[in-house]
């Protein structure tokens, strides 16, 4: 990675979901009708939308999130760690009638994790909020979303982001199938997990050689770029210039909560920034690489003076 100078001009917009997590540390995953003791529990503001808007804040970025949060506690305070990273609010709204989103996570001794999401807020937000919000994703130079919010919702914001001549990034999570081709067309970068790539190509992809022809068959069915993710295995990249594969630094993993959303957040700061593809993945795997040693999700999401020593 490269010394590349950090514009301050540069502007990341995140679409996407606001959850508070309720994570639970246990030596193991419980067995179904099993009730095990836990070794802690913290309530934590995540969402794959704020994870991500946090990482891309913290790591350097501009950043403005869209997204939906209750009238509740939980929103309050998502909403307010969000503005004390310096991120812009002023596109999310606030239901009345339906509770901020929650995601419930274990973490077992081995620092692997399960998930469970209660949508919330999260599955009110429409098309109607992003076009009141148009000219903030105007004034992107890269637009991120995910799939915690409506499917029709993330499709309204990939078509606009295009229509804008923007950068668009789609980490298709939580997915279960293929997406339909005219999704494909208007995203530049499409960017799962090897669990994400598998549900989307019906293809194994836990192998390097399996991601790559992962990677391929969705380019074949319409993708222009695509990084998969492999946590501890690295990273597979397959666009117009070949097949790349980044390894993972080698770390002691104690959570690996948020990891992939680090990536991500690192990934879009440094494209906005005009970075080369190569130079933006090391740095988001820099970025992931530090947050595995640390618990939680955004808690553990470093600085960018953490990555980039001055």
């Amino acid at each position: 990675m490269e010394a590349h100078p950090i514009p301050g001009s540069s502007h990341v917009v995140v679409v996407g979901s606001l959850n508070m997590d309720l994570v639970v540390r246990a030596a193991r995953f419980p067995l179904p009708g099993e009730t095990l003791s836990g070794s802690s529990f913290m309530t934590v503001p995540g969402g794959k939308g704020g994870n991500q808007a946090v990482a891309a804040a913290r790591l350097g970025a501009r950043v403005a999130m869209i997204g939906r949060v209750g009238a509740d506690a939980y929103g309050g305070v998502l909403t307010a760690g969000l503005e004390a990273e310096g991120i812009d609010c002023s596109g999310i709204a606030v239901c009345a009638q339906t509770p901020t989103g929650v995601a419930l996570i274990v973490v077992d001794d081995t620092s692997q994790n399960a998930i469970v999401v209660v949508p919330g807020s999260n599955g009110e937000l429409s098309a109607a909020d992003l076009n009141r919000h148009e000219a903030v994703l105007a004034a992107a130079d890269v637009v991120l979303c995910q799939l915690e919010v409506p499917n029709a919702t993330v499709k309204t914001a990939l078509d606009m982001a295009h229509r804008l001549g923007k950068r668009v990034l789609l980490n298709p999570a939580p997915v279960c199938g293929p997406l339909p081709p005219e999704w494909l067309a208007v995203v530049d970068y499409l960017i799962p997990n090897e669990l994400e790539a598998a549900a989307l190509t019906g293809m194994p992809a836990g192998t390097l050689d399996e991601a790559v022809l992962a990677a391929q068959a969705l380019r074949q069915s319409g993708a222009r770029n695509v990084i998969i993710t492999l946590g501890a295995r690295g990273i597979v990249c397959v666009t117009d210039e070949g097949v790349a594969h980044y390894p993972a630094s080698k770390v002691d993993a104690i959570d690996t909560t948020g990891a992939g959303d680090t990536f991500l957040g690192g990934l879009a700061a440094a494209m906005s920034w005009g970075w080369a593809l190569p130079d933006a993945i090391h740095f988001g795997q820099a970025a992931a690489s530090l947050s595995v040693t640390r618990a939680g999700a955004q808690p553990s999401i470093p600085y960018l003076n953490e990555v980039r020593p001055t």
